[in-house]
């Protein structure tokens, strides 16, 4: 990178949110608390207006991996909308206790982040992308529904596309193949043991047969996180994962194991704990390099 590839202006925009427990979301009840979130728009060096991209950090919050992103983005000629859906929260990391945020929480936060964009003269709200990473990507990936998007997306904008990069795809909704019409690119690593591969490829292919405009990409030996440029992929005991469950909604707002039938918590014993995460020297940048191809593609 050289100092034309930085972005040419950083705004700090205040996006007024809800914190829903899963239930409320998924039943389109706005009794949650009223929260305040920050986004970071960084403008690219081109004129405006100019496309962009909504980021979706995952469990540990904005590191070095979504920064970089962020940058890449701009350098590629594209604005970046970095979410934080954590400070506002007073949450750090949820890595270790999924419990403290709703799976969906970062769903709303996108909707109300494209309501921003809608609006601001840089931008150019037709050409929007959604690109999020592990509880990100599962927050990105699902609020390309249609459903989600009658309930709560009061933006007026449809993105471009949405891509989502190592999503847990543990979950069945309600509807959750019926899509808003645009393409969506799944992004995953063969060995990613927190996320694992087989769910997020089963759900590509429902979506597929129903019509859907969708992709899976596959990285051969990416554990999760392999886009991380910082370090090497490490296990460690504090992750918690719902790998081994099968959740269901089985009616608006009730969630299922369904090994059980009965109501999910994370108390269940499916739940695990430890997974490998971290950077993979080739398959991380080749997993940037086919993003920012497909960017591209869609944006010119």
């Amino acid at each position: 990178m050289t100092t034309q590839d930085l972005p040419s202006r950083t705004e700090f925009h205040i996006l007024d949110t809800l914190t829903l427990s899963d239930r409320q979301f998924l039943r389109g009840e706005a009794e949650g608390a009223r929260t305040q979130i920050v986004g970071a728009l960084t403008l690219a060096q081109r004129l405006t207006p100019q496309p962009v991209v909504v980021l979706m950090h995952g469990s540990g919050g904005i590191g070095p991996s979504v920064e970089l992103w962020a940058r890449q983005i701009n350098a590629a000629g594209y604005a970046a909308f970095l979410i934080d859906g954590f400070t506002g929260r007073g949450l750090v990391s949820v890595s270790g206790d999924q419990a403290k945020l709703g799976r969906l929480a970062f769903t709303l936060d996108i909707y109300r982040a494209l309501e921003v964009l809608a609006k601001h003269p840089a931008v150019d709200a037709s050409r929007v992308a959604v690109l999020g990473f592990s509880r990100g990507g599962q927050g990105a990936l699902y609020s390309a529904m249609a459903r989600f998007h009658k309930l709560w997306n009061r933006s007026g904008v449809t993105p471009a596309a949405t891509l989502a990069v190592y999503p847990d795809c543990a979950t069945r909704y309600l509807e959750d193949t019926a899509m808003v019409d645009a393409p969506i690119r799944v992004f995953h690593g063969t060995a990613d043991d927190m996320n694992p591969l087989a769910p997020a490829a089963a759900h590509v292919e429902r979506l597929k047969a129903a019509g859907c405009d969708a992709e899976l990409l596959e990285y051969p030996g990416g554990h999760h996180g392999f886009d991380n440029p910082m370090g090497s992929a490490v296990w460690t005991d504090q992750p918690q994962s719902v790998r081994d469950c099968t959740i269901e909604e089985r009616e608006p707002g009730l969630l299922v194991n369904a090994a059980t039938g009965r109501p999910f918590t994370y108390e269940d014993p499916c739940v695990a704990r430890g997974s490998h995460a971290g950077r993979d020297a080739v398959m991380g940048p080749q997993l940037r390099e086919d993003v920012l191809a497909y960017l591209k593609a869609l944006f010119g």
